[in-house]
């Protein structure tokens, strides 16, 4: 019989060992969770003379498919773009089995058919290694985002089929064609290596031509395809293009050149006028040429002045675009065959510059005509003995000969303000010892269209004799003229 001693070593050491079993036990639950927690149920069909007759949910799930509703043409739809060898028919007879691989080599997907009489079973089988189920949650979370976007994707192999697509690709792709998408079809014409290219589509579901900016890229064995709407850059490219068309219509009858540079500096636009008095082609101004080629032509075709210093010519050009930019530049341009051009530069919206070219060749030949005949006109008056002085509609001094200033010391191109009449007769006032009204005169700012003519006799303080006259002449100006009465003058008309 056991001592009680005995008994507590035995009971002690029972319940050290119940404990560490307990422990052991519970790691080992914890550490290895049961395998069929986290193993998918396969998917696999069952189809008898060509109908589906039994499928697991997974398969019925991820196929949309349903026993009795569907057939082996439906399934054979559905894989036939990753499986190209998949059968037209199922097999049928004696037993057999095939494994069809993915077209893509990075797919790591099969599909076993077997079958035996008029059965004929499918199944879908992953090969990717254990860790791949893990990144299944990244793949669908890139799956979703590329099946959500909005713009056309698809992928293309080396033999041109496309092998997968996006939603956005399948629904432009029925809004063009009025049908799914097969494999050897093509919503836009295939062309490797292109970069970018710009595509219009028409179909049956479109009023007017959609257009796309197409992309393709390269990676291993396939090709990446992105199709984006750019119908509003389009849009707003043709509304542009029509906004030139009718500045240039508004402009073609101008008889001032117009040249519009953009912020590039390439002309845009231009007006029949620049061709006439530029003197360069269409063909020139048509190839859209920047503006230092622009100037240095004007310079060639002699249409502006020759610079001073060639080896300053690109300074020179800069200085004066930099001018019109801020709308400083206007000068007179005198060419070797005589003409005249006034060039101005002002700023346009978006950073472009405007130059307009304008022939004043008359206007200069009038001013200078003008000029001379002014000038020979006073030379003329000069030289008449009588003083004569011409007073403006308003009542100003604007005009007295030589005879005139010397008498009275009187000359409106050096005075610091306007003469007016009144100072004119109170200046002849102070001169004469005898006084005239003048009435007339005076009331000359007020007179308008009922002006008439005065005349007189005054006596100068140094006892000159002086006849006055006072009488209007064209465009409502009044003349006066004073004639010594002491001498023989020639006679004036």
């Amino acid at each position: 019989m056991l001592s009680p001693a005995e008994i507590l070593f035995v009971a002690t050491i029972a319940a050290f060992a119940a404990l560490a079993a307990v422990y052991w036990l519970g790691r080992a639950q914890r550490n290895h969770t049961p395998p069929d927690v986290f193993v998918e149920e396969p998917l696999a069909m069952l189809f008898d003379d060509g109908i589906l007759h039994h499928a697991t949910a997974t398969a019925l799930r991820r196929f949309a498919l349903m026993p009795g509703a569907h057939l082996w043409d439906d399934l054979r739809d559905t894989l036939r773009d990753r499986f190209p060898d998949f059968p037209d028919h199922p097999a049928t007879g004696e037993a057999g089995r095939v494994t069809l691989r993915a077209d893509e080599n990075d797919d790591l997907h099969e599909v076993e058919i077997s079958w035996r009489g008029s059965l004929c079973w499918v199944t879908c089988i992953d090969r990717r290694p254990p860790g791949g189920a893990v990144t299944d949650h990244g793949t669908a979370a890139l799956r979703r985002a590329v099946e959500s976007t909005p713009h056309a994707c698809w992928q293309t192999n080396r033999r041109g089929q496309v092998t997968w697509h996006n939603a956005a690709y399948e629904s432009l792709f029925k809004d063009i064609h009025r049908r799914k998408p097969r494999r050897d079809d093509h919503l836009f014409d295939p062309k490797e290596g292109s970069d970018n290219r710009r595509v219009a589509l028409t179909g049956a579901g479109r009023a007017a031509s959609a257009w796309f900016d197409v992309t393709a890229q390269e990676y291993d064995d396939v090709i990446i395809h992105h199709a984006t709407s750019i119908d509003a850059l389009v849009e707003a490219e043709e509304a542009q293009r029509r906004f030139v068309q009718t500045l240039a219509k508004t402009f073609a009858h101008l008889p001032i050149g117009l040249a519009i540079f953009n912020r590039d500096e390439q002309l845009v636009l231009f007006n029949p006028a620049l061709l006439d008095l530029s003197g360069l082609p269409a063909e020139f101004l048509s190839a859209r040429p920047n503006l230092l080629s622009f100037f240095d032509q004007l310079r060639e075709n002699r249409r502006m002045p020759e610079p001073k210093n060639y080896e300053n010519w690109r300074q020179e050009i800069a200085e004066l675009v930099l001018a019109a930019a801020d709308g400083r530049y206007h000068e007179t341009w005198s060419l070797e065959d005589g003409r005249t051009y006034s060039v101005q530069g002002r700023p346009h919206p978006d950073g472009a510059t405007v130059f307009l070219f304008e022939d004043i060749s008359a206007e200069v030949s009038l001013t200078r005509n003008f000029r001379a005949e002014l000038e020979l006109t006073q030379h003329l008056l000069d030289r008449v003995e009588d003083c004569i002085a011409v007073f403006s509609p308003s009542g100003t001094l604007t005009y007295c000969n030589s005879a005139y200033r010397a008498l009275w010391h009187q000359n409106p191109d050096t005075a610091f303000a306007d003469i007016s009449i009144a100072d004119c007769v109170a200046l002849w006032r102070r001169g004469a010892t005898t006084d005239l009204t003048w009435s007339n005169l005076l009331n000359l700012p007020d007179a308008g269209r009922h002006r008439s003519s005065e005349a007189g006799t005054i006596t100068m303080t140094d006892g000159q004799r002086l006849s006055c006259v006072s009488e209007p002449i064209a465009s409502g100006a009044t003349m006066v003229k004073f004639r010594r009465l002491d001498k023989v003058c020639a006679p004036t008309t």
